[in-house]
């Protein structure tokens, strides 16, 4: 028996597509595409773009209250979520031991991202997160060593230069006249620290607001108050750790960039007085 060889024969007897059937091979071949694409999309297994970072801004000087509001209205959380997240027990805040669980003074000012997934947790743990880095600098915490005070100390000193001084020439003598009245074991006397006790801002303080009972009321206790009255940035810290040298005692802004020092309580009543007398012209104008 002779055997013939198939292949070469069955290759010469394949079929050939028509065009009408090219047409439709090359339409299935296009739905079969298709869905392969499209049942991940129904998935979900498509990678979503990045979503583009939003930011908050923390001015200089701003209260923690003030932080939790703007924390609140950026995350858009209900008024009061980021409070009581800062003051829960177990609040992962990542604040120093001195601080007490207490997140006023290291809220540390700057622009800061956030998205939509970002919890108020997480901002307000950022920003400690960067006083960290910034109080925790040797040079911070030489300068509080060479002013015999300590680094939560110096904050608080800091805050308060924050709030008072209006240039960051003035900075560095405010910071000067805390440290002479703590040398002499005199009240501070800041109207800061009133404001912040009053939860207010303001440059009117009666002789009432003198005698309210508050641990933050430095005209009836002396020595520093037990927090920082604020957030203090780059330049009030450096004037905290590196005050102007000088004997003055006391200060007062007669007009917005004439702030004066001194040392003799008579020059100091009589811009006082001047002082009284501008905003009393200014209040007749108005």
């Amino acid at each position: 028996m002779t055997y013939r060889s198939w292949q070469p024969e069955d290759r010469r007897r394949r079929p050939r597509l028509t065009r009408r059937g090219w047409i439709a091979l090359l339409t299935g071949t296009a739905l079969a595409v298709a869905a392969a694409v499209t049942v991940p999309l129904l998935l979900g297994e498509e990678k979503p773009a990045p979503e583009k970072p939003r930011t908050l801004l923390v001015p200089e000087g701003w209260r923690a209250g003030q932080v939790y509001t703007a924390v609140d209205r950026s995350l858009g959380l209900a008024p009061g979520a980021t409070r009581k997240a800062a003051t829960a027990p177990v609040a992962p805040l990542g604040l120093p031991a001195a601080a007490q669980g207490n997140p006023e003074g290291y809220l540390f000012p700057a622009t800061y991202p956030f998205v939509s997934a970002t919890t108020p947790e997480g901002l307000l743990r950022y920003m400690v997160q960067t006083a960290g880095r910034r109080f925790g600098a040797d040079h911070i915490t030489a300068g509080a060593q060479r002013n015999q005070v300590s680094v939560h100390q110096t904050v608080i000193i800091a805050s308060i230069v924050q709030a008072e001084a209006d240039t960051t020439e003035d900075m560095g003598k405010v910071a000067r006249v805390v440290y002479n009245r703590l040398a002499r074991g005199m009240a501070l006397q800041m109207d800061s620290t009133l404001n912040y006790a009053l939860g207010r801002s303001t440059v009117d303080t009666t002789h009432a607001d003198t005698k309210i009972d508050s641990p933050f009321n430095t005209y009836e206790r002396t020595g520093l108050p037990p927090t920082p009255i604020g957030n203090p940035g780059e330049q009030a810290m450096t004037a905290a750790i590196e005050p102007a040298k000088g004997d003055w005692l006391y200060f007062v802004t007669v007009k917005p960039g004439d702030t004066r020092f001194t040392a003799d309580y008579a020059e100091h009543q009589a811009n006082v007085e001047e002082f009284n007398a501008n905003r009393r012209a200014a209040d007749g104008a108005g």
